[in-house]
């Protein structure tokens, strides 16, 4: 009985060895397949560039666009293009594009850079505007070669200072106010301009007759015209002509003599609803 005893003994030792071999090879199966997840490879997505630096000519019919992209410690940036989006008529339309890994972090992709994209024009532009990813306005009126020049908020061409609207406007935006700060009372001779300012203070809560909801700022702001547009001079909430005498001496007395403190409701027409 005992020699039988013995022999069952090298059985069972060879039986946990099985199982032991088996329990490790299942955490060598577990152990490759996540380094196998962790070594998939980032995918490179087509995207446009986060903003447009500039646009210049070489030649007459070859733009070059510098843009933002991508940029870190490995290559972030393929197959950067700019092409036409439709025929050249009066406008050039041009689409910047290139294809990154820069949406996954794990890229490295973090940074941004610039680059360069040139476009091969089918003609030469001869004065045409370009407009790059439908927002960023260039035009060679007024610039210095090879370099467009880049359109401001209100176009290209502004309004010049004058006695109207368009040039009401552009006085507020050369103004240190909120957006969407209305405007009244203009009085103006074409060298000289004085309105009232409106700022909402309040909550944004139209059509509710809380007081808080209609909260102004208002301010009194006197301007010069000047070779780029009206320039503001200074800000008063008084009446008449004392504060800005006080600045410039040679503001007409007809604009102002005779005006009242600003009203607390006085201006209400947001320049977006103007001209």
């Amino acid at each position: 009985m005992r020699s039988g005893g013995r022999r069952r003994r090298p059985a069972a030792a060879a039986l946990l060895c099985a199982l032991a071999a088996l329990l490790l090879a299942g955490c060598g199966t577990e152990r490759a397949g996540s380094e196998a997840a962790t070594a998939t490879p980032i995918p490179w997505t087509t995207m446009q560039p986060a903003g447009v630096h500039g646009v210049r000519l070489s030649g007459d019919r070859t733009l070059l666009v510098e843009t933002s992209v991508p940029s870190g410690a490995a290559a972030c940036v393929r197959e950067l293009k700019a092409v036409l989006t439709e025929p050249m008529a009066e406008l050039a339309r041009v689409q910047v594009t290139f294809v990154s890994p820069s949406g996954d972090r794990a890229s490295g992709c973090t940074e941004e850079g610039k680059a360069t994209a040139k476009l091969e024009l089918p003609a030469p532009l001869d004065g045409r505007d370009v407009l790059v990813d439908g927002s960023a306005h260039f035009t060679a009126e007024g610039a210095k070669p090879p370099a467009l020049r880049r359109c401001g908020e209100l176009g290209c061409h502004p309004a010049p200072t004058g006695c109207t609207p368009a040039s009401y406007q552009q006085a507020v935006q050369a103004t240190d106010v909120p957006v969407h700060t209305g405007r009244s009372g203009e009085k103006c001779d074409g060298k000289w301009l004085v309105m009232d300012l409106s700022t909402r203070m309040g909550p944004a809560c139209e059509g509710d007759p809380d007081p808080a909801c209609s909260a102004r700022q208002v301010g009194r702001w006197f301007y010069r015209a000047g070779e780029t547009g009206w320039q503001p001079l200074t800000r008063t909430s008084a009446g008449g002509c004392r504060d800005v005498h006080r600045v410039e001496p040679a503001f007409p007395k007809a604009l102002c003599a005779t005006l009242e403190p600003p009203a607390r409701q006085g201006a209400r027409r947001d320049f977006a609803d103007t001209p």
